[in-house]
Order: C-alpha cells, then structure tokens, then sequence
C-alpha cells in the first residue's frame, strides 16, 4: 500500500511530535479532537482534523469505531497511535489491519505478548533474557498470590500484568500491608487497563531503571540505539530521562543491546519498542517490561544518535529497510529530558487542571521543547496531566546539565500550576550532577525539597504584583509611569492563604517605595509591557514574566507560579481550614467509589470516597472524627475542584 496520508489516533505532544516529522517527509496528516480538544495546538497544527465525541476517553481517543471512521472518512492509508491510548492495543491494530489500513507499530500478536508482564516474563525467560525472581503464573486468587508472596520475600511489588506508567504497581514492605495492595493495585488495574491480572516480583533495592530502544523492520533487521537511564522516578513514573548512561561501558552496552535485541526477535517485533531492565550497582540487569511503541523519552535517543525515530517509523511501516546496521550506529554527545506536569508538588504531586494564560518555551543552542499547549487553552481533567518535555544536548553530560536547568528556569507557564520548581531542585542536586541516580533518587535526597513546602510569596512577588495591578488599573501609567510624585495607593493582595496589605508611594515616574506592615521595598522600574515586567532593587536588575487576568495576576518566579488576587475591595475571607468537616474536591475529576453512608461515624484520617484524576485514583479522606452529615454525589458523578463532596458533623 502506498502512504500517502497519517491519521494520529492521539493527542497533545506526541501527535504535534509525529505531524511535525510526518509532514517534513511530504505525509498529509490528520488530526483527531474531542471536545475539550477542539482548539487544541495539534488540531491546528494538522492538514485536516476529525472530530471523535465527548472529552471523555472512552468516547473519543479510546473509541476505536470512531478513529476508523475517521480514517475512512479523511482518506488516511494508515494510523499512528502515539504512545498511551490505544498504542498498545492488540485489538485495536488487528481492526486496523482488518480494516486495510497500516498500524505504524508492531504486528497484533507481539502487542499482545508484550503488553502482559506475565506473558512476556515466561517468553523472556525461555529466550534466555534476565529477569527478576517472582510470580507470573495463571492464578490469580487472592490465597495463591499470598503465598507467593511469602515465597518470594519481602520487600516486593506487586504489578499489574497489563500495566505501564506505575499505574496498578504497589511496593509492599511486609505481609501485613499485602492483601490490601494486592486488592488497591488490582481495582486500579482493573480502571486503567480493564485487566485485574497481576505479578509479583522481588524488589530490586535502589536500581537504575535503564532503557535500550531498539527498531525492526520487515526485512529481518533489528538494532539497539543505545540506551536511556531513567532512574529518577516517582510513584514509578519517569521525572528525567537521559543517554547514554552516566555507569554505562561498552560492554555492559552491547550485553543489554543483545538481550534487547532478543527480546524483540523472541516475538517477530516491528517497529520501534523499547526493552526495560533494571540495573544494579554490581552490573546485573534484570528483564523489567517491553513497550511496544515509541516513549514519551525517545527524543534524547534521537539527539545523541541524529536519528528521527518517527522517520524511522514510517519507512519501516511503509515496508522499506533500515537505512542503517547496527555497525553504523554511533552515540554522540549528552542529552537529558524533564517531564513537565500539571500538578502540585506540595499537596503531593496532585493533577492540576486550568487555563493556559501565558505560555513561552525556553529557546537557544541545544535546546528542544516537545508541546501541546497553546496561550489561551485549557488544562482537562480527562487526560494525562504531562504538558510538555524539556530536553537539553551537550557535547557532555555537564553542558548537557546546564543547558537543561536553564531552560527549565526559562520555560514560563502561567494560569496552571505545575513542576517546574520541583524539576529545578532535581537538576540542581549534587547527586544528579554527579551521576548517582537510581529509582530512589527523589526519596533520598528531596523529601525536604524546597519545592514540596506550600509556595508561599516573599515581599518582593507581592511588591511586583502590586506594580502590575497599578499597571492595569492606571491608564496614565502606559506612557513613561507619570504619576504624581508622593501618591499613596492601597492594595490588599491575597495569595493562597496569605493577605498582605500594601501601600505603593510614587517618588518619580520609574521610582517606587512598597510599605508592608513595617517593611519597605524600594523599586526602579525600567519597563513594564502586558508580560513581561523588568525592575532593579538597588544594584540588581532583574525581569520577570506575568499575565493578568480580571482581578488576578499570575506571576512566574524561581520558587513557583504564584497567584494574587486583589482583595482590596472585597471583604477578607480566609481559606477553608483543615478540621472543617467540610470535604471538598481537591481538583477536577469523576468519583469511582463512595466508601461511607449518611450518619456512619468516622475518624480523622479513614477514606471516605475515591476519586479518579488523570488516571490516578485519589483517596479522600475525614479531617476530623464525627458523623457524615451529607453525602452530595455518588460514583460516576463529574466533580469540579473544590466542590463540595461530603460534610462531617462533629460528634456528640
């Protein structure tokens, strides 16, 4: 068949990653969208566009009816499904073939044998490939999995067999916190994957978690492009990826390369597939998983090979051979990648949804931001809550480091709150710099990071905030800040649960005194434009970037993305408290399971409901003893953040 025409059946970064190589190629591209995706960056970066159905998943980037529909529909010759979604479905690249169409990934039955951590497990320890001591077998009750468990040791981990991303993962110490694991990571496999099939496995103690990307093709080729330690991790779901390996030799390369390699011959693989090892401190590598698409990390593979592994895709599903062998293969250079997410680190790495307000990618020498995002949308809760990837080459892994901290730094995102602060006390670490990472990285060193305290706004963000809401409220001041020299203007300006009353004095038209409570902050001004604020505090200048928003301004700053809210004519209220008995929704989201009914008493702490957000279940909890005064949704119900859930009544 000849590919003329690519549907990508996904969304956000990786569908603006694949359009962009699809279409330098000569490919007419067509993009799909669900309703919270209409106007998204992919959409418009696309030829054409099919609309699929409701934001929901299930009626859309997971309706398989749907994106045949728009194949058919469009003309397209072939699917690209990205990574998540239905990339990894075996059903769906069967419908795809039955349907005429091309699926740009391996053939239906190397899906399906990959994609069970069981299945896979047994094919690579008949292929010879290391793997980790565990349970893989076809039973599945509880009794049986228990007593594995009590065979293999503890600490171990319980995994869901269709699993991927640390969703349906738990690690268990001992065999008092088993059974509920065991019945916690089976329901969130169940939700995410539709299979409540798990496996156990000994725990492997502070590893590195190293990657090999390998590509085949139709012709009986098959290579290893190196590897990736993507060792930094939390709740087993990657923070940085880097190549090659800092502990990486040679050797040890080329062993891992062959398992790789006879991995994927072990089941006739195609395409692009990544086989993950674990890695311990003597050298010994153990099978961890095989994903049988491309990752969301493949782009530091691609800057240290010069390789387009995309382009690599293509051809390959168009039926022609690599245009290269394993000899030709060459790694150059350093390149490391952050994930950049919507979430808080302070209140434990919530998904966060809101507008975009102001959005400005890092920019200069080896720099390369993967997005989707666009000024003036939106950040659902119906979907992955990932936003972009940051990644940095150097000729070393130090120029490497350096370029990538300060991208990060210089990567503005305004209106949503995110990680950028927690990226930054990663890449800044000693340890990081120096090498040593390993899957308990963040555990060990950033527990007390600055970045996982409240964010909270020193004097010198409320003095600029007050600046910018003079700015906006003072027509005069467009035009050279003339204003009449000695005015006093008040403001009270909340951020989060801090209120802090301000009086702005004019001395000149650049000059500024902020008095807060018995504290003063004296300002140049050298300029202001709607978003970007340059200033000097006595000897140093500095800028930063802002967007403003009817009577809040989001300001980016080294220590987070901070709000402020002018609460100068309104009357102060103060932040809802813990020990309310008021349980409210702490973001967007669809509520899976209500665990407790009207009048049952209930202690601080117990589970009350559970709350699905972004593909990760969320239990709520009481913040105090008493009775459940009112139940106000039930399973299913869509909920918005901050919405009332349940009232505790304290009790009698």
């Amino acid at each position: 068949m000849s590919l003329r025409k690519l549907l990508i059946a996904n969304r956000g970064e990786i569908a603006c990653r694949v359009i962009r190589t699809a279409q330098a190629l000569g490919f007419r591209t067509v993009a799909v969208y669900s309703d919270a995706d209409r106007h998204a960056r992919h959409v418009q970066m696309a030829d054409e566009a099919v609309y699929l159905g409701a934001s929901q998943v299930q009626q859309s980037y997971l309706n398989t009816e749907a994106l045949l529909h728009a194949a058919q529909c469009s003309g397209a010759q072939a699917i690209h499904p990205g990574y998540g979604f239905l990339s990894e479905n075996a059903d769906f690249a069967r419908l795809c073939q039955e349907a005429g169409l091309i699926f740009v990934g391996p053939d239906p039955h190397a899906i399906e044998l990959m994609g069970s951590k069981r299945l896979s497990k047994i094919a690579m320890l008949q292929a010879g490939v290391p793997c980790v001591p565990g349970y893989e077998g076809e039973a599945q009750d509880e009794a049986t999995l228990m007593a594995e468990a009590q065979r293999i040791g503890y600490p171990l981990m319980i995994k869901a067999s269709a699993g991927g991303g640390g969703r349906g993962m738990r690690k268990v110490e001992g065999e008092h916190d088993l059974l509920a694991a065991l019945r916690t990571a089976r329901s969130e496999a169940l939700n995410a994957f539709g299979s409540g099939e798990l496996i156990l496995e000994k725990a492997v103690i502070d590893p590195r978690h190293v990657e090999i990307q390998i590509f085949a093709d139709r012709h009986g080729h098959c290579l290893y492009l190196g590897e990736r330690d993507c060792s930094i991790q939390r709740r087993h779901q990657k923070v940085v990826e880097e190549s090659p390996c800092p502990v990486m030799t040679p050797e040890l390369r080329q062993r891992m390369g062959e398992a790789a390699v006879a991995a994927a011959r072990s089941c006739q693989y195609v395409g692009a597939g990544t086989v993950e090892f674990l890695l311990d401190e003597r050298g010994q590598f153990y099978f961890l998983e095989m994903n049988t698409r491309l990752q969301v990390e493949h782009p530091v593979t691609e800057l240290v090979t010069g390789l387009d592994l995309v382009e690599l895709q293509l051809r390959v599903a168009s039926g022609e051979p690599l245009p290269l062998t394993q000899d030709e293969v060459s790694l150059k250079g350093h390149a490391i990648e952050v994930r950049f997410y919507a979430e808080d680190p302070s209140h434990e790495f919530l998904p966060q949804t809101g507008p975009i307000h102001r959005w400005l990618p890092a920019e200069g020498p080896g720099i390369r931001i993967d997005h989707g995002l666009c000024e003036g949308g939106e950040v659902s809760p119906f979907y992955d809550p990932m936003l972009a990837k940051i990644i940095a080459y150097g000729h070393h892994r130090q120029d490497a480091c350096r370029r990538l901290l300060r991208a990060v730094e210089d990567t503005v995102l305004l209106g949503v709150i995110h990680n950028k602060a927690f990226l930054i006390d990663v890449l800044s670490h000693d340890a990081f710099l120096a090498g040593q990472t390993h899957t308990g990285f963040i555990q060990q060193h950033l527990l007390k990071a600055a970045s996982l305290q409240e964010t909270r706004a020193h004097d010198l963000e409320f003095s600029l905030a007050a600046l910018i809401y003079l700015h906006a409220s003072r027509p005069d001041l467009l035009q050279g800040w003339r204003s009449q020299p000695g005015l006093g203007s008040p403001l009270i300006l909340g951020q989060g649960d801090q209120v802090q009353p301000l009086l702005v004095i004019t001395r000149d038209q650049h000059h500024y005194d902020i008095i807060m409570d018995d504290r003063a902050l004296s300002l140049e001004v050298i300029s202001l434009d709607d978003k970007r604020l340059v200033f000097q505090a006595g000897r140093y200048r500095q800028q930063r970037y802002y967007a403003k928003q009817n009577d809040k301004v989001y300001l980016d700053s080294h220590h987070g993305n901070l709000s402020f809210i002018n609460q100068t004519h309104q009357r102060s209220q103060g932040a809802e408290t813990s020990g309310t008995g008021r349980i409210l929704a702490p973001m967007d989201g669809s509520i899976m399971a209500v665990l407790v009914e009207v009048g049952q008493s209930v202690k601080k702490g117990d589970t009350l409901l559970v709350l699905e957000a972004m593909k990760i279940e969320h239990p709520i909890k009481a913040d105090r003893d008493g009775n459940v005064a009112s139940i106000n949704v039930q399973a299913a119900t869509q909920v918005k953040k901050r919405q009332g859930l349940i009232s505790i009544e304290a009790g009698v």
